[in-house]
Order: structure tokens, then C-alpha cells, then sequence
């Protein structure tokens, strides 16, 4: 029976490593950072499949090197990472994970928004320091959740997911996108709006459309400006959909009233100053960090590299 040669970027978790190595020879990077691009060349050379991650820039350059695979796996729930029509031109496959990480980072975007909210993080710090003396009335106010207006850009599978737990907290739910969704509506009694109008109204922005051309710095300084000074954004979707300096800035003056990000225009790199504020929570890209359901996504992604070996479509989820 042959055995496939199949290049891993990353560690991941090792239940989808064993299934892949029981049909597949496997190289693993298990140094536990990005390749650089000179590495990443190497070693996709010679390869029948190479499982990637979202932190791998698979350009045009990196996809002739790997000329002898069939596919590239991508632990990601988007391909933004991927140069798509390149990877088309030379026949090779391209998969993602969406799906299966729905409902996790639903969860995630909530924890950030309760956490800015509520100030936990920055109250954590205040008590870790020792700087905590006894209880006060106006020691850390924060901001209500039930009842508020909640807007939100994007209403594919994540947004939706965000939207339905809503109701548990009696919010109003706007959304924006390309076009009216029914099925949103019908879950979450959303009502479709104009960006301007969502900006202007909400009390929470939770960004989760993908990151595209039309949608790269969609909110920046001017849609900033529109919003409730009391306003908090969440960005659980990609740094780049959101002008991280004019967030600062917005941040810094009060514009907005705070944060809470898990992606980064940069990544993994912030930008100067936002580190240093506050009123935003920040976390390493980790929304979909979940045992269960980053297993499930290398099980996907085996499971797309082992039906493209045998020459089958990998599944859609």
C-alpha cells in the first residue's frame, strides 16, 4: 500500500497527527513557530500533501515548490492565507476547516465582550498587583449587557451563532452584510442595516465578516467617529478588517469606550501603543482554542489530505 508524504507546518493536536500517520509519512515542525519563507520552501519540496496553518503565507513562489502535491490542507477556517487562483492554475486542491469552529468562537466573542464590559482583565491586573483595599462603589464600573443593542458585521455561520445567544440577554440584534439574510432573521429577529446605521446605534460591534479586498480597514477612523462614545468592538474575525491605529487612537482620546481583540493587522505583532491601554482585552488568536474543537479541525484537515490521495474531493462542512 503507498504511503503519502505529507508535511505538517505545525504541531497539532496529536489525535489528527496518529490518524495521519497511519496511512502517511509525516514531517512535523515541531519547533512551535511560523516557518520563515526559505524553510517553508524546503520543505514542501517533494511533498504529496502539506497540512498548513493560517500563519503560512502559501503564495505562488511556495505552491512550484510544492509542484508534486495534490493538495494543501488548511487548518483554518478561511484560505486567506492561500494565493487561490495560483494553487488553481496548477491543479492543486485547497481545503479549509469551517464549520466545526462555529459555535467555539461564538463563545469567545462573548468572553471578550463581557470581559471588556466588565472590565475583568483589568481588574484582574489590579488585584494581582496588590493594589485591591476593600470594596467601593465606583471601584471599576463597567457597563451593562442585558437590554443594550448589539450590531453586528457579518451574519455568515459565526455571526449567527454570536446573534442567537443574544436573546438570552433581551438585546436587540442589528446585523449588516452583503444582503439580507432570512435565516438570520428568522433565529435571532435581527434587523438588517446600513453599516452607518449599525455604527451609530450599537452599544456592541462584533465584527465577523472574512477578510477580503471590499472589506480590509472596513472599520477605521471614520467609522470610529460615527460610533457611541460608550461603544465597545469585538474582533474575533481578521486584524486587518479593522485600521488598528486608528483604534488606538480611538481608544486613546475615548472616541470609543473600549476593546476586546483576538486578531491583529500585524499578527503577531500590535500596534504601538494598544498594548498599552486599558480599556481593551487582548488575547493571542485563541478563539477557536478549544480542545475539542482544534482536534476537530486536524481531523478535518487529515481526513481532506487522505480523500485527496485517493483522489476524492475533501468535504465540504
Amino acid at each position: 500500500m503507498t504511503r503519502w508524504n505529507v508535511y505538517v507546518t505545525n504541531e497539532i493536536p496529536q489525535p489528527a497527527l496518529d490518524m495521519l500517520a497511519e496511512h502517511c509519512d509525516i514531517e512535523v515542525n515541531r519547533e512551535g513557530k511560523v516557518l520563515s519563507k526559505s524553510t517553508l520552501l524546503e520543505k514542501v519540496r517533494g511533498r504529496d500533501a502539506v497540512l498548513c496553518l493560517l500563519t503560512d503565507l502559501i503564495d505562488t513562489e511556495v505552491l512550484k515548490a510544492a509542484a508534486d502535491a495534490k493538495i494543501f490542507a488548511n487548518y483554518a477556517v478561511g484560505f486567506n492565507n492561500i494565493d487561490i487562483p495560483s494553487a488553481t492554475e496548477q491543479g492543486i486542491m485547497i481545503s479549509n476547516t469551517p464549520g466545526v469552529l462555529t459555535d467555539t468562537t461564538a463563545e469567545m466573542t462573548w468572553a471578550l465582550l463581557f470581559s471588556v464590559a466588565r472590565r475583568v482583565a483589568e481588574s484582574d491586573k489590579y488585584t494581582r498587583m496588590g493594589k485591591f483595599e476593600g470594596w467601593g462603589p465606583l471601584l471599576f464600573l463597567g457597563q451593562d449587557v442585558m437590554n443594550k443593542t448589539v450590531g453586528i458585521i457579518g451574519a455568515g455561520r459565526i455571526g449567527l451563532s454570536f446573534a442567537k445567544r443574544a436573546k438570552a440577554f433581551d438585546m436587540k440584534v442589528l446585523y449588516t452584510g452583503r444582503a439580507l439574510n432570512p435565516e438570520f432573521e428568522k433565529e435571532t429577529g435581527g434587523q438588517f442595516v446600513s453599516l452607518e446605521t449599525l455604527l451609530k446605534t450599537s452599544d456592541f460591534v462584533s465584527i465577523h465578516t472574512p477578510l477580503l479586498p471590499e472589506t480590509f480597514h472596513l472599520i477605521g477612523e471614520k467609522e470610529f467617529k460615527l460610533m457611541k462614545k460608550t461603544a465597545i468592538l469585538i474582533n474575533t474575525s481578521r486584524g486587518p478588517v479593522v485600521d488598528e491605529l486608528a483604534l488606538v487612537k480611538a481608544l486613546q482620546t475615548g472616541e470609543i469606550w473600549g476593546a476586546g481583540l483576538d486578531v491583529y493587522e500585524w499578527e503577531p505583532k500590535l500596534a504601538e501603543g494598544l498594548s498599552e491601554l486599558n480599556n481593551v482585552t487582548l488575547c493571542p488568536h485563541i478563539a477557536s482554542a478549544t480542545i475539542d474543537t482544534r482536534t476537530k479541525m486536524g481531523i478535518i484537515a487529515v481526513s481532506n489530505i487522505l480523500a485527496a490521495m485517493r483522489g476524492e474531493l475533501p468535504r465540504i462542512v
